[in-house]
C-alpha cells in the first residue's frame, strides 16, 4: 500500500487534512469558471426570435466540450461518505487516479488506519512518512496504527521512525515485547491527540513512558498496560490526574500497583466504564468500596484473583442501584461467601456475565440470590464451587432461561438432573463439566437431543475427566 505511486498534487498548499471529515479547500473563482450557468456573459440577453435554437445548439456543444462530470461538484464530505463504502483497498486506489479531489479524498481513507501485516509493509510504511516532499502529508492521515501482527521483529528501531505520525488516535503494541521507553516516549511526545493506547505485554515499559502520557496525551480514552509490570503508583496517580477523560482502563498483573492508584483513578476519572485489575493483588477492600462509591456508571469490572478481597469489600457497597453493571469477574476471590453474592445480585440487577470460578466458600444460596437476575443473566461460571448441589443448579434454570455459557467443572456434586434440565435451555451455546465425575450417558444424551420446539443450539462441550461416560 505504501509502495503506491501516487500523482503528485500540483497546487499541495491548497489541499486541507485538518480532519478526515473537513473540506479541503477550493478555489471559489475555479469553480465559478468551470461552471456552465456561468459561461454567459450576460444571461438576460438570450434570443427570442427564429435564431433561438441556433443558440441552444451553440450552448449545448459549448457544454459538451467542456466535459464536466457532476461528480466534480460533489463535495468532499459526500465523497469521503460514498468512498468510505467501497469494500476493497484496491478500489480505493483507482479512484485515487480519477481527479485531485478524488485522489484527496480516497488517500486519506487508505492511510488513516494502514494494514500492516509484514515487516517489510511496516518498513515502506516507514520510509513514506518520512520523505521530505510526499505528493501527500501521509504521515498527518495515519489516525490508527495496529502492529500486533509484528511482535517478533518490532522494536525501537521501527516504532522511532513512527514519531513521524503527529494525529495518531488509537496505537496498538500488543506483546511487542523487544519495545522499551526509548521509542515509546518519541511517539507519545508527538501525538497529544492519542485516544487509545494499547501497550499490553511491553514488560520493559516503565514509569518513563507513563509519565509522559500523563503530560501530554489528555485527552486519552482507553488505556490498557497489562503486564507492564515496571509501572508503579507515582506515574499512575500522574496518569489518573491529567487524563480525566479515561473510560476504560485495564492494569491486569501490574504487581506494583496498589490501593493508591485505583483510587487516585476513582477521583479524577469519574466517567470509567471498564475497569480491569486482574491479578492486581495488593489491592485491599478500601480500594473496591471507593470504586463502588464513586464510579456510578461503571459497566465492567474485573477483580479476578485478587486474593486479599473478602466480604466486607462488597457488603458495604452503598444500597443504590448499579444499573450500568454488565460484567463482574470474582476469580478465585476465595474469601468471598454468601453474602457477597447476595448484595452484589441486590445492587447490580442487571449483571449479564457473572464470574465466581474458585470462589469455593459460596453454597446453593448464593446460586439462589443469583436466580433473581432472571433473563438478564447470559454467562455465569462456577467451576471449582464444589458446594453446589442439583437443587440449586434447578432453581438457576427455571429463573434464568437466556443462559449462553455455563462452567460447572468440578462441581462433583452434581449428577445427571442438573445436566438434564441444563439441556432445555433454549439459547444454550456452550457448557463447561471438566471433572463432574457423576454424571453419565444420559447427560450427553440429553444435551445433543434436539426438537422441533428447542432445536440443539450448542457448540461446545467441555467433558474432560467425566469417567462415567462411555465410548458407545
Amino acid at each position: 500500500m505504501a509502495s503506491t505511486t501516487i500523482p503528485t498534487a500540483q497546487d499541495p498548499t491548497r489541499y486541507d487534512y485538518s480532519s478526515s471529515t473537513g473540506s479541503p479547500e477550493r478555489n471559489v473563482q475555479d469553480e465559478l469558471e468551470n461552471d456552465f450557468f456561468q459561461q454567459s456573459a450576460n444571461d438576460s440577453s438570450t434570443s427570442i426570435v427564429d435564431d433561438g435554437k441556433e443558440t441552444e445548439d451553440e450552448d449545448l456543444k459549448q457544454f459538451e466540450d467542456m466535459k464536466v462530470s457532476p461528480t466534480a461538484y460533489l463535495p468532499p464530505e459526500l465523497l469521503f461518505a460514498i468512498f468510505g463504502r467501497l469494500a476493497s483497498p484496491q478500489d480505493l486506489q483507482s479512484c485515487v487516479f480519477v481527479c485531485k479531489s478524488w485522489a484527496r479524498c480516497a488517500v486519506e481513507l487508505l492511510w488513516i488506519r494502514p494494514y500492516i501485516s509484514k515487516f517489510k509493509s511496516l518498513e515502506s510504511l516507514a520510509k513514506t512518512i518520512q520523505m521530505e516532499q510526499p505528493s501527500f502529508p501521509y504521515a498527518s492521515l495515519i489516525k490508527r496504527l495496529n502492529l500486533t501482527t509484528l511482535t517478533e521483529t518490532l522494536n525501537d528501531g521501527t516504532v522511532l521512525a513512527l514519531a513521524a505520525c503527529n494525529r495518531l488516535e488509537r496505537l496498538t503494541l500488543t506483546n511487542c515485547a523487544q519495545v522499551t521507553d526509548t521509542s515509546i516516549m518519541r511517539v507519545l511526545e508527538n501525538n497529544p491527540k492519542l485516544l487509545a493506547l494499547d501497550l499490553s505485554g511491553l514488560i520493559d515499559v516503565t514509569d518513563l513512558s507513563m509519565n509522559v502520557i500523563a503530560h501530554n496525551c489528555k485527552r486519552l480514552q482507553g488505556l490498557n498496560i497489562t503486564e507492564c509490570k515496571k509501572t508503579t503508583d507515582a506515574s499512575m496517580v500522574a496518569v489518573a490526574a491529567h487524563c480525566t477523560h479515561l473510560k476504560r482502563l485495564k492494569l491486569n498483573e501490574c504487581d506494583q500497583i496498589t490501593n493508591e492508584s485505583v483510587m487516585a483513578f476513582t477521583k479524577y476519572c469519574p466517567n470509567l466504564l471498564e475497569l480491569d485489575l486482574h491479578k492486581v493483588n495488593k489491592i485491599t477492600n478500601q480500594a473496591v468500596l471507593d470504586i463502588f462509591w464513586k464510579l456510578s456508571h461503571l459497566r465492567e469490572l474485573r477483580l479476578g484473583h485478587c486474593d486479599l478481597l473478602t466480604d466486607a469489600a462488597f457488603t458495604g457497597i452503598p444500597n443504590r442501584p448499579y444499573e450500568s453493571l454488565r460484567i463482574l469477574d470474582l476469580t478465585n476471590c476465595d474469601k468471598l461467601t454468601d453474602d457477597s453474592v447476595e448484595h452484589i445480585v441486590e445492587i447490580a440487577p442487571r449483571l449479564r456475565n457473572l464470574v465466581l470460578a474458585k470462589c469455593r466458600l459460596i453454597t446453593d444460596r448464593a446460586v439462589t440470590a443469583i436466580t433473581k437476575l432472571t433473563k438478564n443473566l447470559h454467562y455465569l461460571h462456577l467451576g471449582h464451587c464444589t458446594q453446589l448441589t442439583d437443587q440449586a443448579i434447578a432453581q438457576l434454570i427455571r429463573s434464568c432461561n437466556r443462559i449462553r455459557y455455563i462452567d460447572l467443572a468440578c462441581c462433583q456434586r452434581l449428577t445427571d438432573r442438573s445436566i438434564t434440565q441444563l439441556a432445555t435451555l433454549p439459547k444454550l451455546r456452550r457448557i463447561g463439566l471438566v471433572k463432574c465425575s457423576n454424571i453419565t450417558d444420559r447427560s450427553l444424551m440429553a444435551l445433543v437431543h434436539s426438537s422441533r420446539s428447542h432445536p440443539c443450539a450448542l457448540e461446545r462441550v467441555h467433558l474432560s475427566y467425566c469417567t462415567n461416560l462411555t465410548v458407545d
